[in-house]
């Protein structure tokens, strides 16, 4: 019988509540599939950094290199200003643990509400692969005479041809496996950013062409990628790009699916390991009530049993969140649901058997 080791960061606000509820089915699915989950919880988060000072402990990255996965709920404290938790704590282990990759499935499930007119689950069912460990997230830059008005900063997006080719051969070979319309599409600025989405158009087509001939290559403005997001989402299979551009990308995909609170993504380094969270903040409004939607987080567990091989339990749990979006749920909104949050995850639960 296999057994996981996961590492558990409940984390801030509402998190420890669908963290709660990812757990419950994360443990009834190791029941009926036949493997173990060794779950250990740490508190790292806002009411953590507030008591002592520290936002995560010197040996964090060691620590959680002991797991085959890390759970992590949210991060976002509002007595804690914004940027010390979210560079201090996901940025800080997705930089030591190298999770270079950002995947993002960009899934609208029956029953669940999309703004977009005439689109329904079989026109918006694609995947972002969003480069995880460059641009300008690195950090790089600084200000010179600030507070003044001659202040300046500068803010460098930066890429090696390393970080770009190894995301582009996670994305060509997550595409192969996928194996839907077998088509990657380079999302980047190449008419702007003439020097960085060089780099990338060109590795993008050498790798293609070398390695992944049965994979079709296509190229999208960002601009022009947000517009098909909208207006034929059913264009996509798979989209590769930078940092920056994929945080705001997969936002615009997250409400074209129903929204945060359904929206899953994992932090991914194929060799070492990974972090899965919901894409959805703390939302600390509605700490406590037991009203929050716990799907986007059980959505990240379906997605982290999937990374581990347990994919036959990953598929059973997303079956089971795609019948009770279909004909239980009202809503996917806190307090509409119709459902507490403890008993949305009871429902999965009970229709996973």
């Amino acid at each position: 019988m296999k057994n996981y080791k996961i590492a558990v960061l409940p984390g801030d606000g509402t998190g420890p509540e669908v963290v709660a509820e990812g757990v419950k089915v994360l443990n009834a699915a190791a029941k009926q599939f036949g493997f173990t989950l060794e779950m250990k919880t740490y508190d790292w988060g806002g009411e953590r950094y507030l008591k002592t000072g520290n936002v995560l402990p010197d040996n964090a990255a060691d620590e959680m290199r002991k797991y085959d996965a890390i759970f992590l709920g949210a991060i976002g404290h509002p007595d804690v200003k914004p940027g010390i938790l979210e560079k201090g704590i996901l940025l800080k282990l997705r930089f030591d643990l190298d999770q270079y990759i950002n995947l993002r499935p960009v899934k609208l499930y029956p029953g669940v509400d999309t703004p977009l007119k005439d689109k329904g689950p079989e026109h918006i069912d694609y995947v972002v692969v969003r480069e995880n460990s460059g641009d300008v997230y690195t950090g790089m830059g600084g200000n010179m005479m600030k507070g003044t008005p001659h202040e300046v900063a500068i803010q460098n997006m930066t890429y090696s041809r390393f970080q770009v080719e190894r995301c582009l051969r996670y994305a060509f070979e997550f595409t192969r496996k996928r194996n839907k319309r077998k088509t990657l599409a380079l999302c980047g600025k190449t008419n702007v950013l003439t020097y960085v989405f060089d780099l990338w158009e060109r590795a993008f087509h050498e790798i293609g062409e070398k390695d992944y001939p049965d994979i079709k290559r296509e190229y999208y403005h960002v601009d022009a990628t947000c517009m098909w997001m909208v207006k034929n989402p059913e264009w996509f299979d798979v989209i590769v790009t930078g940092n920056m551009f994929g945080d705001i990308i997969t936002d615009l995909g997250a409400i074209t699916q129903g929204g945060m609170g359904i929206a899953a993504g994992g932090n991914i380094n194929p060799g070492g390991v990974s972090m899965f969270e919901p894409i959805g903040g703390s939302a600390p409004k509605y700490t406590g009530q037991n009203i929050i939607n716990p799907l986007a987080a059980i959505g990240s567990a379906v997605m982290m049993l999937d990374h581990l091989g347990e994919t036959k339990a990953a598929q059973t749990i997303e079956k089971s969140i795609m019948y009770i979006t279909a004909n239980k749920l009202k809503s996917l909104s806190a307090g509409k649901m119709g459902y507490s949050t403890s008993e949305v995850g009871d429902l999965v639960v009970d229709n996973m058997k």
